[in-house]
């Protein structure tokens, strides 16, 4: 069954990790929309312009099996700045759908809305210090209900790996993986 992923961006999001969210969720079959909280065409923070499929107000009564948020600043910023992408975040979690960040959008954006409440979570190290929970700081990936987590571009193919884990089971995260010469192991 494919599986639906939003994938929302704007100017100063971490290219290297939007791009390789992306890339691995559609290896694996996922139907992936990237949204712009900006407009279509936005500067990534090294000046990669990245192309939106869409508009985040387009997506606002779409039911997805994930929402994954890059980091990179002030991309993050951007993203926790969004009342759009807040309420489909808070409607999703409150749905108990996967929810998913890496670098800083994990402290900038879940810890700012309160998605974090109750979970343990990682991030980049420059952003630690916004983390109520930091039991779990040092790890690369973090899953603990719904809530997956990652640390920086350093990370973000293993954390789009354990994105294909949840969606679709450990085999297909190993099927995308070999091609690409990556071994998707242990996350925590």
């Amino acid at each position: 069954m494919t599986k639906k992923v939003l994938v929302p961006i704007g100017d100063g999001t971490e290219e290297i990790e939007a791009v390789a969210i992306i890339d691995v969720l559609r290896r694996a079959g996922a139907e992936v929309t990237v949204a712009s909280v900006d407009r279509l065409q936005v500067t990534a923070s090294r000046g990669v312009r990245l192309v939106a499929d869409r508009l985040i107000s387009d997506c606002r009564e779409v039911p997805y099996d994930l929402v994954v948020l890059p980091g990179g600043m002030p991309g993050a910023e951007h993203l926790r700045d969004s009342g759009e992408l807040e309420e489909i975040l808070k409607r999703h979690a409150g749905e108990g759908r996967w929810y998913a960040a890496i670098c800083a959008s994990p402290a900038v954006v879940l810890e700012h809305h309160g998605l974090l409440r109750g979970h343990r979570a990682t991030c980049h190290p420059n952003f630690v210090d916004r983390l109520a929970n930091r039991d779990a700081i040092e790890s690369r990936v973090v899953v603990d209900g719904r809530c997956i987590t990652s640390r920086a571009p350093g990370t973000a193919i293993e954390f789009a790996l354990k994105l294909v884990e949840v969606l679709y089971g450990e085999g297909k995260a190993r099927e995308v993986a070999t091609p690409m010469v990556v071994h998707p192991g242990c996350t925590e």
